[in-house]
């Protein structure tokens, strides 16, 4: 299938078709006269990247994974559970930064001159 018809059958743009072919993520066949012609696993390809880019994976975390995942178009539920667990184990961390990030501006805006508490000098 052409391009165009790719774009309409996942909800994806064509710009972003591209930008998935330069970044290796999706492989088209080029006709004589230049077409890129997909396959019908590209839809099923698509559909995992952008759950995955919901799921805040980056494009360049999905690419790396694409070889694991994709084994004659299907998804490894192994190597999945795994690459959940780590997200996971990355989003509780960047929580409990954020949370002490949270606990420090909450002390200094309690404070009359929150800009000066933290200034030994005064």
């Amino acid at each position: 299938m052409r391009i165009g018809q790719v774009a309409a059958r996942t909800g994806v743009s064509i710009d972003a078709l591209r930008f998935y072919e330069e970044k290796g993520l999706i492989k088209p066949r080029r006709t004589a006269n230049g077409y890129r012609i997909y396959p019908e696993q590209t839809l099923q390809l698509v559909g995992y990247i952008k759950l995955a880019q919901q799921l805040g994976f980056s494009l360049s975390e999905i690419g790396e994974n694409l070889p694991l995942l994709w084994n004659s178009g299907q998804a490894s539920a192994e190597v999945l559970a795994r690459l959940f667990t780590e997200k996971l184990a990355l989003l509780d961390d960047r929580i409990e930064q954020m949370q002490g990030l949270r606990a420090m501006l909450a002390e200094r805006a309690a404070q009359v001159c929150p800009l000066l508490a933290s200034n030994p000098a005064s």
